[in-house]
């Protein structure tokens, strides 16, 4: 993807959001853009980063951590990490990113926090549930959300945002708005239960089911092959 078609690309994908959010009734302002540039070059990246793109979602850490070091000259890019983190590789993320989408074991958030630098910002987390409940899924079971949620808001270094899902795909808007409406309950579950935290996102909505999220709340959405193109398949063992 050439860079013009690239800005064209992102342009499209903004419009979308915008429409969808007059639709729903919600401001302008109600969500933000993620763009989900795994498998990416960097050179894309700092393509949209020409373009106003500021925030950029990763799935694999190694190659995360080889574009931030590419882009080490665009000192306000946000990284969010968006996919699986086994244990042994917590450090990184503590140490390189913003946000943190996928959490769904309390030892994943205490290891975080325990190595979240004390000169960085606390590491914005979200807890990743499996709404539809799907066995190959990851993600905290709905039912055990809150608890996870109330030890992961007493750690320091770690600010909890909110929830993240990635439905089961549905067949029309209506199917798709169930899972993102149990999300959005969730959420005003959580909030009611901690006061105190500072709990004020949904990270959900993908290029399919964009508003169907959109009318739930959603306050991320996380859109790649709209922006950047269609992705290579990823080599196995990659993380």
């Amino acid at each position: 993807m050439t860079e013009i078609a690239l800005g064209e690309s992102l342009e499209q994908a903004r419009a979308r959001l915008a429409r969808a959010l007059d639709a729903a009734g919600r401001p302008a302002s109600g969500a933000r853009l993620l763009a989900v540039s795994k498998t990416k070059p960097a050179s894309m990246l700092r393509d949209a980063w020409h373009h106003g793109q500021r925030a950029f979602g990763e799935n694999y850490l190694q190659e995360a951590l080889d574009k931030q070091q590419a882009l080490t000259d665009l000192d306000d890019i946000e990284w969010h990490f968006i996919g699986p983190l086994q244990s042994n590789k917590t450090r990184a993320v503590a140490e390189h990113f913003a946000w943190m989408h996928s959490i769904e074991r309390e030892k994943i958030a205490r290891r975080l926090s325990e190595q979240r630098p004390a000169h960085l910002p606390p590491l914005n987390v979200c807890l990743q549930v499996n709404v539809s409940r799907e066995p190959s899924k990851s993600g905290v079971a709905p039912e055990d959300t809150l608890a996870l949620a109330r030890a992961v808001a007493t750690l320091p270094g770690l600010a909890l945002r909110g929830l993240m899902a990635i439905p089961a795909p549905a067949t029309n808007i209506t199917e798709q708005r169930v899972s993102f409406a149990a999300l959005q309950a969730l959420l005003r579950e959580l909030q009611e239960a901690l006061p105190e935290a500072p709990l004020d996102t949904l990270s959900m909505g993908m290029s399919d089911d964009l508003e169907a999220a959109v009318m739930e709340g959603a306050t991320l959405v996380r859109l790649g092959s709209a922006i950047f193109g269609a992705r290579p398949a990823k080599p196995e063992g990659t993380t």
